[in-house]
């Protein structure tokens, strides 16, 4: 069975750090990007950045470009997303999801169609 665990949620405050993994099993991790999405409350799901295990090619959305690393462990079969500087703006679920190597090479990095497995978020609070 496809698998996408995310984890490493949890409460912190403004101007600190939290790192989520993100596990993978089912599927040849090795042929995926994989992307986190975040969801607040009352808001549309949006993109915040992917990585493509194939080749390390990282995107960010806007927002968090220059405090979120995206990375990627191919032997773990998992790729982690270091937020710093959180801001309480970042509070959200946060999910990963995976996309075939195809789509990446052809559609913007967040267009959420295009991910075919999706896991089940994790919750990150930044208090102010």
């Amino acid at each position: 069975d496809v698998q996408l665990q995310a984890s490493g949620g949890g409460l912190v405050q403004a101007g600190g750090s939290l790192r989520l993994s993100c596990a993978a099993s089912g599927f040849t991790f090795g042929d995926y990007a994989i992307g986190w999405f975040r969801q607040a409350p009352g808001k549309e799901r949006e993109g915040v950045s992917c990585i493509g295990s194939y080749d390390g090619i990282t995107t960010y959305a806007g927002s968090v470009k220059g405090r979120f690393t995206i990375s990627s462990d191919n032997a773990k079969n998992t790729v982690y997303l270091q937020m710093n500087s959180l801001k309480p703006e970042d509070t959200a679920v946060y999910y990963c999801a995976a996309r075939r190597r195809y789509y990446s090479g052809s559609y913007a990095p967040f267009e959420m169609w295009s991910y075919d497995y999706w896991g089940q978020g994790t919750q990150v609070t930044v208090s102010s």
